[in-house]
């Protein structure tokens, strides 16, 4: 299905001005002017900043092998509590003696380890990150089917590829992309555990205090909406998600003493009516799975199911729409795209669809950790 297209309006730079950028950037693009720059006193230390991250540009294939490498061998699990020395970790990783100081001190490189006087090698504070921060490892150590996809970027970017990406995500076509078990156990740890860090930015920007039922869409194994209530044990919970995956959140609510508050419906939005009753409905990275035709008939579902000034909450990673950020645009907007089913967007396209479906007093605060999610709030009309 192709998106449907959601314009911002922009306006048009001056000829003068435009004709001034373009002097400005071949003058810059120029060898002579570089060269001059790189001497000059006011200008090098700019020059050198500038040639550093263009390098890291260049570079930044085999850093992400680097880091992927580090993670699948389990450095940071073999570092987290003790130093080792090069031959120690040679041989608990099982590589040869002579190829893991090449590893290591890439590593050390790209921030991830220090080197001791002694010889021996640390974890620093990036590097422990990858042992601690839930789902982080999972979410590298499957990148390789990124990468394929990645492989000729020319046709990637054209949309010429028939991506590895659509193939570890068939949970997203609908009911009957998600009968296989393996695969729908593969996506729901990977979900699940990435959710934790999703659960704590989206609990500390919504308020919920004022909401007795919430109805999770797509809730999976159940890890948003046990954060949710736990943190907040005066609400009625509902999960709603495809029948192969809902008794895995039976059982985390059951771990967390949840059950009696939650109430799992199967089904897939796609085909089944919203179940009704709660004053606040979520979508926590739903939306950018989907074409535009998909999302615009969730939310009108959304709309439909709410009572008079009920709320929508939507959390999920987003581009910088006229702003491009790293996270957004040069990574979730790629991964998307390699998922053929939907797209990473904007909060303000999201916010142009949620008034479509007629939501209103639409809030988007600023993200904590754009790189985790961004959330927007919409409220039903009474």
């Amino acid at each position: 299905m192709k998106d449907l297209d959601i314009p911002a309006p922009k306006p048009a730079l001056p000829r003068g001005a435009v004709k001034r950028s373009g002097r400005l950037t071949r003058l810059v693009a120029s060898r002579g002017f570089q060269s001059w720059a790189a001497r000059f006193p006011l200008t090098r230390r700019f020059v050198k900043s500038e040639g550093e991250a263009m390098f890291d540009l260049v570079a930044g294939f085999c850093h992400s092998q680097i880091l992927q490498a580090f993670v699948r061998l389990k450095l940071p699990d073999m570092l987290l509590d003790r130093e080792m020395t090069a031959d120690a970790l040679a041989l608990e990783a099982g590589m040869p003696p002579d190829r893991m100081p090449l590893l290591l001190s890439a590593a050390t490189a790209i921030g991830l380890l220090k080197r001791r006087r002694s010889g021996r090698y640390a974890l620093t504070t990036r590097g422990a990150a990858l042992a601690g921060v839930p789902g982080l490892a999972g979410m590298i150590d499957h990148h390789d089917v990124l990468y394929l996809d990645l492989a000729d970027p020319v046709a990637f970017f054209k949309g010429e590829v028939e991506t590895e990406l659509a193939e570890f995500w068939p949970y997203v076509f609908g009911a009957s992309g998600a009968t296989d078990p393996i695969t729908t156990a593969k996506y729901s740890q990977l979900m699940t555990d990435s959710q934790v860090l999703v659960a704590e930015d989206t609990l500390a920007t919504v308020k919920f205090s004022d909401a007795q039922h919430i109805l999770d869409v797509g809730g999976g194994t159940g890890a948003f909406l046990a954060a949710v209530g736990t943190a907040h044990t005066h609400l009625k919970m509902t999960l709603f998600d495809l029948p192969a995956v809902v008794p895995a959140a039976a059982k985390r609510f059951d771990d967390a003493q949840l059950a009696d508050r939650v109430d799992i419906v199967p089904g897939s939005f796609r085909d089944d009516p919203l179940p009704q009753g709660a004053d606040i409905i979520s979508l926590v990275r739903v939306l950018y799975d989907h074409a535009d035709e998909t999302v615009i008939a969730l939310l009108n579902a959304v709309h439909d199911a709410l009572p008079a000034g009920g709320r929508i909450l939507i959390s999920e990673p987003m581009t910088g729409g006229d702003s491009p950020q790293r996270a957004g645009d040069a990574y979730f907007a790629l991964y998307c795209a390699a998922m053929r089913t939907g797209r990473a967007r904007s909060q303000a396209q999201i916010a142009a669809l949620l008034a479509q479906a007629g939501f209103d007093e639409i809030q988007m605060p600023r993200p904590r950790r754009a790189y985790i999610t961004s959330v927007i709030e919409g409220v039903k009309k009474s």
